[in-house]
């Protein structure tokens, strides 16, 4: 294969994995995410994460999603002012490894996320993809919360990038989150993110698990959907970590959330582990202080 097509198709793959989240689906709703919540008891209370989650994805023509439901220890009014509106989602978003800047800007009096992602690694910014999420505050109150954020386009051929995210109270300590994305990808973009797959990729799995072989080990699933189940899980553990940092005083959260978020991926080091602690910390506090710096 030559070498040109691999290298569009590993940064094909890179604005596939980490553009942006983005909910495939329309936000059920209160009443739905009750009875949603009820019908994920058996999955929420025995699985591989140890921790409350279910993750779910598919992959339907030329388009791909990722869902995530998950019992978060905070309570609803926490939750609710963390995430309801625009001005924390950049120091959410920031904590993943492939974003490299996020900046809350006015456009038309709608705010607008503009978000440069990348490698997993330190990049100058001129090297980075640019996408523009549009930012949409949804229902809000005493039991219900709804955010979405949308792109038209993305890099290389993808478009319709959508997040969604949508919360309920259990009781006055515990919240129950819905957290989703999609995008759409033309022939060229799968083409390309398919010699990805053959490639860069070849070895990269999700959590989604296919069978288990004859020696008991564990057959996880690959290809398109893995990617996503690994991005749904990395944004997932994002906000997880922004909600944990807000019990630290003010002066220790970013390095609070830093930490929580990568102990937290390295739970799962089959799909997660990427960077050692050291170079994960040292670039992030080095791309946040950039971020603030050009603000």
């Amino acid at each position: 294969m030559p070498s040109v097509m691999i290298r569009f198709a590993t940064r094909l793959a890179l604005c596939a994995t980490l553009a942006l989240p983005a909910a495939a689906q329309t936000q059920l709703g209160a009443a739905q995410m009750q009875a949603r919540y009820a019908q994920l008891q058996g999955q929420l209370a025995d699985n591989a994460y140890h921790r409350p989650l279910y993750l779910d994805s598919s992959e339907d023509g030329g388009s791909v999603k990722g869902d995530i439901y998950a019992v978060l220890p905070y309570p609803f009014a926490q939750v609710r002012a963390a995430l309801e509106g625009p001005a924390h989602w950049c120091d959410i978003l920031i904590l993943h490894l492939n974003t490299k800047y996020c900046r809350l800007l006015d456009q038309g009096g709608r705010p607008l996320l503009r978000m440069q992602v990348g490698k997993k690694t330190e990049q100058e910014l001129d090297d980075t993809y640019r996408v523009d999420l549009r930012y949409r505050g949804g229902a809000g109150g005493g039991d219900y919360l709804s955010a979405s954020m949308q792109a038209d386009k993305g890099p290389l051929g993808t478009s319709d990038y959508r997040i969604g995210i949508e919360a309920i109270p259990l009781d006055e300590q515990r919240s129950f989150l819905h957290f989703g994305y999609a995008y759409s990808y033309g022939m060229a973009s799968k083409l390309a993110l398919r010699a990805y797959l053959m490639t860069a990729g070849r070895d990269k799995v999700g959590f989604s698990l296919l069978k288990r072989n004859a020696d008991g080990q564990p057959q996880y699933i690959n290809g398109s959907r893995a990617t996503v189940e690994r991005n749904t899980m990395r944004y997932y553990l994002a906000i997880d970590a922004y909600l944990a940092s807000l019990q630290a005083t003010p002066a220790d959260r970013l390095e609070n959330r830093l930490a929580h978020w990568y102990d937290a991926t390295e739970q799962y080091p089959r799909q997660l582990h990427e960077v050692s602690r050291d170079d994960y910390l040292l670039m992030k506090r080095r791309e946040i202080t950039r971020q603030q710096d050009t603000r």
